[in-house]
């Protein structure tokens, strides 16, 4: 399919899109009641952007360990994205300061030792509308993650295959993404040598067992467990290595951060020292009951949610039916690996009526908890304060 018909597809499935801003879209389900689209292999989502394509999660997917294939988030940062690609031609480059530059197909790939890791994949900007004051850039709510196992080929096994020189510094990553005009930046990213020769980050052709959906990075991607999304490079097509810091665009001006413990800074005093923005904080949110529920004095429910974080993993979750003044701890699910949702439950018995806000915070392994005070910076970056759930009791 050319872009033209793969765009007029998105039309015709959204009932009418504006060339910059999908105007009309058709209504969701009563659980997610914003106006969404319909995108190529996706169910109806929340549209942030259209071209290039920013579509959200739908809430209710979250109920689930591993967010569908046809429901996971799309983040693309430039327009001229790939949305037909031939395998019979596609090839993974790999040179730069290498001994062996390397062309491999999508086959070559395949038949590599493969490994499968679970792992949450979270937009650096996810529930950027949430921030007071607001901040510019694209404006999600909670919905730009999702959770998935990963197949593809060990990262430190195609870089020692090709064979590091002496001197490497930094391994960096292209996709098939192009700028509309020729003065825009290409998104390239980049990894240190010794972060991508760590045993998880992957170049990934499977996500929960079946190809890479188009709007999700065909054929392969980068897979780097534990960091915002920013990195995961989609429609990857090369990779080189340096034997110099890289400091393109996207890496030196773009995706950066306070550099202090909480990426924290106020509008008035913007921190001088930043730093590129690089693992998930810890993060919780509820799942069910649907925020606004109408539940049942007296009667039990069970409330339960999801918690991850950048790789220590979670040691418990925790709600507050009180404002926080106590706690109490949850049941954890099945741990699926550290970089993997956590699912958590706990039961509840309503008492009294009237509005509830239920509170709910995460603590990894590492001691690292959620805060009753929103982080700000002016990127609207890693959010990660303690999530309120509204319901009434009757």
């Amino acid at each position: 399919m050319n872009r033209r018909d793969w765009l007029r597809g998105v039309v015709a499935t959204a009932g009418g899109c504006a060339a910059a801003g999908c105007g009309e879209r058709s209504s969701g389900p009563a659980i997610d009641p914003e106006p969404t689209a319909r995108f190529p292999g996706k169910v109806a989502m929340r549209v942030i952007n259209d071209r290039p394509p920013c579509l959200e999660t739908p809430w209710r997917f979250y109920r689930e360990d591993f967010t569908p294939n046809h429901a996971f988030y799309v983040r693309w940062h430039l327009q001229a994205f790939p949305t037909s690609i031939d395998l019979s031609g596609w090839r993974l480059r790999i040179g730069g300061h290498v001994d062996s530059p390397l062309e491999l197909s999508i086959n070559d790939l395949k038949r590599m030792n493969r490994t499968t890791i679970a792992a949450v994949n979270q937009c650096s900007g996810n529930s950027r509308s949430l921030f007071e004051p607001r901040v510019t850039g694209a404006q999600w709510k909670n919905g730009a993650m999702g959770n998935a196992r990963w197949t593809g080929v060990p990262l430190a096994d195609l870089l020692r295959r090709a064979g590091l020189k002496a001197g490497a510094v930094d391994v960096v990553f292209d996709g098939l993404d192009e700028g509309p005009l020729p003065g825009v930046p290409d998104f390239l990213k980049s990894l240190t040598v010794d972060h991508a020769l760590e045993p998880e980050p992957l170049v990934a052709f499977e996500m929960n067992g079946e190809p890479l959906p188009a709007l999700n990075g065909f054929p392969a991607r980068l897979v780097v467990p534990g960091w915002y999304a920013t990195y995961w490079v989609k429609a990857l097509t090369k990779i080189d290595v340096w034997n110099k810091p890289y400091a393109g665009y996207w890496m030196a001006k773009a995706y950066k951060i306070p550099a202090n413990p909480r990426a924290l800074e106020s509008p008035d005093r913007l921190d001088p020292k930043v730093e590129p923005i690089n693992r998930l904080n810890v993060r919780s949110f509820f799942t069910s009951p649907d925020r606004g529920s109408i539940v049942a004095a007296g009667r039990p429910i069970v409330l339960s949610g999801i918690a991850f974080d950048g790789g220590s993993g979670i040691k418990r979750v925790e709600v507050s039916f009180d404002d926080g003044r106590t706690w109490r701890e949850t049941t954890l699910g099945e741990d699926h690996g550290r970089f993997s949702f956590r699912r958590w439950k706990l039961e509840w018995t309503p008492t009294g009526a009237g509005e509830r806000s239920l509170l709910v915070r995460a603590t990894n392994r590492s001691d690292e908890t959620q805060t009753a005070v929103p982080v700000w910076n002016r990127g609207g970056f890693m959010r990660n304060v303690i999530e309120s759930l509204a319901v009434v009791v009757v």
